[in-house]
């Protein structure tokens, strides 16, 4: 593999989509140095400056309201994707909020949901312990897995199973008898909706010793994360789902798995990932489908009329992926589950929508080649490395149509594949 394909690959799965001048850039650095370069990001984030985080108010009761709340931030947070600069740190962002997997659907509040995504950025690059501790006192997650619910007299065992079986250890390293003493270790914790805050309310706490994991102690919610931290089978799951998500579908290297549960941070665990062999095709989320189109395409989706934005967000419905809103708390699929037919009709329909948009100077960067040359153009473009010759023979005959031949660029299945 040339390096400029490998740097290219290593800037579409670290980054939500690099540009063609990004590839240059890390062309003429190598593949090790853009590596380097990627997780040591400092200083200020311009992109970021530009999408400071909206301002919503109180959280509200007014149902019309709240929708409206929730699309502002899910809107906000689609613009901050394209914008962020520091992309290793914003796609990491949004893999925390499919692990975590918390939807607006049940929770009903912008508020709240934009204070998860702030407390997940703020913990995305760091040591898993410190997001653990911090995602037991969110308050989106706490009603998402009904822990308001979870008393000494009626303990709720929603939140303290999805911790061990989805958010830390997985399924096989821990009991039924862990999951209902676990309950009991995370019981007391209230949400007030008013002030959008989590507290911790002693009267409701179950301050009993507790045997979880064959060991015995009066465990509060702090106590039973640090076990569960403490497992061997932690570290490991986190690893094998960043590989999951970034490297591969196929398992983790053992080699790989024991050099990347080791280290310290996230940011450390993936760049030891990215940095592996083993690497295989994935096919794009929707949302990174998406980011990754509008920003090698220069839009901006806060630049966006409004109509135009909620189009966006309905292309994102229609292929299955809508931020703040996953189906489930496993979260989104992966792999073959995005090329089913209806996906691909919706991918299509959305590419139409983006290269009715694409700004003069993306145009003219095709039509400046001849004819039979703008295939390639479209693939530097894109930051595809080659298209096929199937996929050729459509684009030829599209090439006089600049807005055309974007559509099926976007639409191709090298571009839905990583």
């Amino acid at each position: 593999m040339a390096d400029r394909e490998k740097v290219a690959q290593l800037l579409r799965r670290a980054t939500f989509g690099p540009t063609a001048e990004e590839v240059d850039a890390a062309e003429a650095k190598g593949p090790d140095a853009t590596l380097d370069a990627l997780f040591a990001a400092t200083g200020a984030d311009a992109g970021a400056a530009r999408t400071p985080p909206p301002k919503l108010g109180p959280v509200i009761n007014e149902k019309s309201d709240r929708a409206e709340q929730i699309r502002t931030v899910g809107t906000w947070w689609l613009d901050r994707m394209v914008q962020a600069e520091h992309q290793v740190h914003e796609k990491l962002t949004f893999f925390w909020h499919g692990h975590w997997a918390t939807s607006a659907d049940k929770v009903k509040s912008g508020p709240l949901m934009l204070g998860q995504q702030q407390t997940l950025f703020r913990t995305a690059l760091g040591d898993f312990a410190t997001q653990v501790h911090a995602m037991l006192r969110d308050p989106a997650l706490i009603i998402w897995l009904d822990g308001q619910k979870n008393t000494n007299k009626a303990p709720n065992e929603n939140l303290a199973r999805e911790l061990m079986e989805l958010f830390t250890l997985g399924v096989g390293h821990y009991t039924e008898e862990d999951v209902r003493a676990g309950a009991r270790a995370l019981t007391g914790w209230v949400v007030d909706q008013k002030s959008g805050t989590a507290t911790f309310n002693a009267k409701r706490h179950d301050d009993k010793p507790k045997t979880i994991l064959g060991q015995t102690g009066n465990y509060d919610a702090d106590g039973f994360a640090d076990l569960l931290l403490a497992q061997p089978a932690s570290p490991e799951f986190i690893a094998r789902r960043l590989w999951l998500r970034y490297c591969s579908d196929a398992p983790i290297p053992d080699a790989v798995l024991g050099r990347a549960k080791s280290k310290p941070t996230t940011a450390a665990m993936l760049r030891e990932l990215l940095a592996a062999d083993g690497h295989t095709e994935l096919v794009k989320q929707p949302v990174e489908w998406l980011v990754g189109a509008l920003r090698q395409l220069q839009l901006r989706p806060g630049d966006l009329p409004d109509a135009q934005r909620k189009q966006l967000q309905s292309g994102l419905n229609a292929l299955g992926q809508v931020p703040l809103r996953p189906p489930s708390v496993g979260g989104w699929p992966a792999g073959a589950a995005w090329l089913t037919t209806s996906a691909t009709q919706a991918r299509i329909k959305l590419a139409q929508t983006l290269a009715a948009k694409a700004p003069q100077p993306v145009l003219d960067r095709l039509t400046a080649t001849p004819a039979p040359q703008r295939p390639t153009a479209l693939a530097r473009l894109l930051v595809i490395d080659k298209f096929t010759d199937r996929t050729l023979a459509a684009l030829t005959p599209a090439a006089g149509d600049a807005r055309r031949l974007l559509t099926l660029g976007l639409a191709s299945p090298e571009y839905a594949i990583n």
